[in-house]
């Protein structure tokens, strides 16, 4: 699959961080439940460490590093 535009895998990158860093949060054991703030802030922790990943110079195609990222996550 080759993306026309870089917008389009950061967009995938930050929706998947999102959900990886909430289901994170959920899991934990909180009668309060997830703070906003702080699963804002580890989705952006997360994204910012699969995007430079994803920036790495690799030599495969641009699904099979997309795939890599959002598993590293």
């Amino acid at each position: 699959m080759y993306f026309k535009s870089k917008k389009t895998s950061s967009i995938i990158l930050a929706i998947t961080s999102i959900i990886c860093s909430k289901i994170m949060f959920f899991l934990f054991n909180d009668p309060e439940g997830p703070n906003l703030l702080i699963i804002t802030v580890m989705a952006l922790i997360v994204y910012l460490l699969s995007l430079t990943i994803y920036l790495l110079n690799l030599s495969i195609t641009a699904l099979q590093r997309l795939l890599l990222v959002i598993f590293f996550q």
